[in-house]
Formats: C-alpha cells, structure tokens, sequence
C-alpha cells in the first residue's frame, strides 16, 4: 500500500480536507478584504459577511468530518 491510502482511510479524505480547508481559508480572505468598505449599502456588506462566516463554517465542518474516525 502507499502512504497516501495508509495515512487516510479512504480515498476520498484528502480531498475533504483540502475542500474543507480552501474555504475557511477563503472566508478569511473574504473578510480580510474589508467587504463593509467597498458595498454601497450596510445590509450587502452585512449579508456577505453572515455568508461568509457560515462558509467557515462549512468548510470547518467539512474538514472535521473528512478527518474523523467514524468508521
């Protein structure tokens, strides 16, 4: 077996990592750019920022569960 099937149960943890990973990393560059800066009105810039904490979120779950041992 390789190192790679022997490290992760499936196939397909890696990429739920990497997934899960990309879009908290995402989030918070999306909120490192100062989004309420550059929207014309407060309620855009707050929908987006409600948005992006829930794909932090997202992506946090998604690596968490993409890591544990639920087999």
């Amino acid at each position: 077996m390789s190192t790679l099937t022997e490290r992760f149960g499936t196939p397909l943890k890696p990429f739920g990592v990497a997934a899960g990973t990309f879009l908290v990393l995402a989030a918070l560059g999306t909120i490192a750019g100062a989004p309420w800066t550059t929207h014309a009105t407060m309620a855009s810039a707050v929908l987006q920022v409600v948005g992006v904490v829930l794909m932090a979120i997202v992506g946090a779950g998604l690596a968490y569960l993409a890591l544990a041992d639920g087999e």
